[in-house]
C-alpha cells in the first residue's frame, strides 16, 4: 500500500505540473461553479494569480451570454448527467478589452455516485470591436450656432441668421465653451468637429444632427 500511495503522489504531482504548464486556460470547479484550482493561463485571463481565483464563481469571472444555457447545465448536473456542457461567455481582459469565447465544462469524479467536480476549459474567440463613440449631443440651436461660427460668421451675423440677440448667441457660445473646456472660438469649432457635432467635409458647415440634450 505504501508503494501504491507513493506512486499516487508521484502521478498527482506530475498531473499538477502538466496542469500548470498547459497553455489552455483550465480550472477545476466544484459542482456550484466555484474555482477550486486554476492554472496560470486561466488566471492571466482575469488579471490575477491562480490563488486569487480560488473560491470565485467561474460565471462571475466570465459572464454567460445566455441565461438558459446555465439553467440547462444546472438541471443536468442536478440529475447527475455527465455530458460536456458549453457556455458562451464574455469577460474583461486585464488590458481593458472586452473578449468573447466559450467555456466547456466536463463533470469528473472517481465514481458514478460521487458528486462530480467540473473541469472547465476556456476557448478564447477574440476581442469585441470597441463601441463607436456617440457624437456629443447639443441642442438644435447650439448646433446651428456652431455651424455658423465654423463658416466664419460673427456674433452679430449669427444672431441675424438665427433671429437671436447678440447676447443670446454669446450665451450659447459661453455654455458650449464651459461644457467642452474650450479656451476660444477656434478651439470650440475644433472640438465640435472632433466630437462629431459638425459634419466633416461639408461646406457650408452643418451640424450632424441627433437627439437634443
Amino acid at each position: 500500500m505504501d508503494a501504491e500511495r507513493a506512486d499516487g503522489v508521484v502521478w498527482r504531482n506530475r498531473a499538477l505540473t502538466l496542469f500548470d504548464r498547459v497553455a489552455v486556460p483550465v480550472a477545476v470547479c466544484d459542482v456550484y461553479g466555484r474555482v477550486v484550482l486554476a492554472n496560470p493561463a486561466m488566471a492571466a485571463e482575469c488579471g490575477a494569480t491562480p490563488g486569487q481565483l480560488r473560491g470565485r464563481g467561474v460565471l462571475e469571472l466570465f459572464r454567460p451570454q445566455e441565461a438558459t444555457q446555465v439553467e440547462r447545465i444546472a438541471e443536468a448536473l442536478r440529475l447527475r448527467h455527465r455530458s460536456r456542457y458549453q457556455v458562451s461567455v464574455r469577460w474583461r481582459a486585464p488590458g481593458g478589452a472586452e473578449r468573447f469565447g466559450e467555456l466547456t465544462a466536463d463533470p469528473v469524479s472517481d465514481s458514478v455516485d460521487e458528486t462530480p467536480a467540473l473541469l472547465v476549459m476556456l476557448r478564447v474567440g477574440g476581442e469585441c470591436a470597441p463601441a463607436e463613440p456617440e457624437p456629443a449631443r447639443v441642442t438644435p440651436v447650439e448646433g446651428r450656432v456652431l455651424a455658423l461660427l465654423a463658416g466664419g460668421a460673427t456674433t452679430a451675423g449669427a444672431a441675424r441668421e438665427l433671429g437671436l440677440s447678440k447676447d443670446g448667441v454669446t450665451y450659447h457660445l459661453r455654455r458650449l465653451s464651459v461644457r467642452w473646456h474650450a479656451a476660444n472660438r477656434t478651439e470650440l469649432v475644433a472640438r465640435a468637429y472632433a466630437l462629431g457635432v459638425l459634419t466633416p467635409g461639408v461646406w457650408p458647415p452643418e451640424a450632424s444632427g441627433g437627439p437634443p440634450r
